[in-house]
């Protein structure tokens, strides 16, 4: 009787079947995406750059200074993704030699899939030509002999795209390869990261409280300033170089 006793006392202790009713239902996951929109190349990988631009038969290579303002300040053209999906994009100015390019073709083409994704160049080839003397010559005897080419970069300029049938954690892994080993800071971005970095830097202009801004400081000379600021300062007031 006692064995019975505390049977049925175990059994009206115990959770009932209608007890976990609470805790089952439908999962909902998110809708998968859809890539109906997305328009295909006749290329999926990156092209193969030249080395040296091509002049006209007969035609000396130019020579060029150095230019700096080409690597100086934002880039206002060509800072927006055309496919809307995944790319890099530059955070600093720099310059691209044609090692780096075919480091970032290389590097894409060995992990994109060619039937479902594609990458293209958003950056011109070398053009601009940098001379250099050799080791232990002295100083004089005119400009240098044409080394090598490069491509000047500024800030915001997006290097290359990376699109199709893939989302972002895989763009992610396959950008992410190249990015680091660019010549200037980088970063790997989707459309939505663009997106929301355009609107936090909006947010900061609507809600910034503090009156005495650079741009406020740099027009109204506080302390004498335009005694040591560069033209650059006057022109972008302390955010780019």
């Amino acid at each position: 009787m006692l064995k019975l006793s505390r049977i049925f006392t175990l059994l009206e202790n115990s959770r009932k079947p209608w007890d976990f009713a609470q805790n089952m239902g439908l999962k909902y996951f998110p809708a998968p995406i859809k890539f109906d929109s997305i328009e295909k190349v006749d290329r999926p990988k990156l092209k193969i750059v030249e080395k040296v631009p091509q002049y006209a038969p007969g035609l000396r290579p130019p020579k060029m200074q150095k230019r700096l303002k080409l690597m100086r300040g934002p880039e206002v053209v060509h800072n927006k993704l055309i496919h809307r999906q995944y790319g890099i994009v530059a955070l600093g100015g720099g310059r691209l030699k044609w090692n780096h390019f075919e480091m970032m073709r290389m590097g894409v083409g060995r992990q994109i899939d060619v039937n479902r994704m594609f990458a293209i160049w958003r950056v011109d080839p070398p053009w601009q030509p940098v001379t250099k003397k050799g080791q232990g010559q002295r100083m004089g005897g005119g400009k240098g002999a044409i080394d090598h080419y490069v491509s000047p970069i500024k800030e915001g300029r997006v290097i290359l795209e990376l699109g199709g049938h893939l989302e972002y954690p895989e763009a992610y892994k396959i950008l992410q390869l190249v990015c680091h080993k660019l010549p200037f800071k980088a970063l790997v971005v989707s459309q939505e990261i663009m997106d929301q970095r355009e609107a936090e830097e909006r947010r900061r202009q609507v809600e910034n409280t503090n009156y005495y801004t650079m741009k406020y400081v740099i027009q109204n000379n506080f302390g004498g300033c335009h005694n040591w600021l560069s033209p650059f300062d006057h022109k972008w007031f302390g955010r780019h170089r």
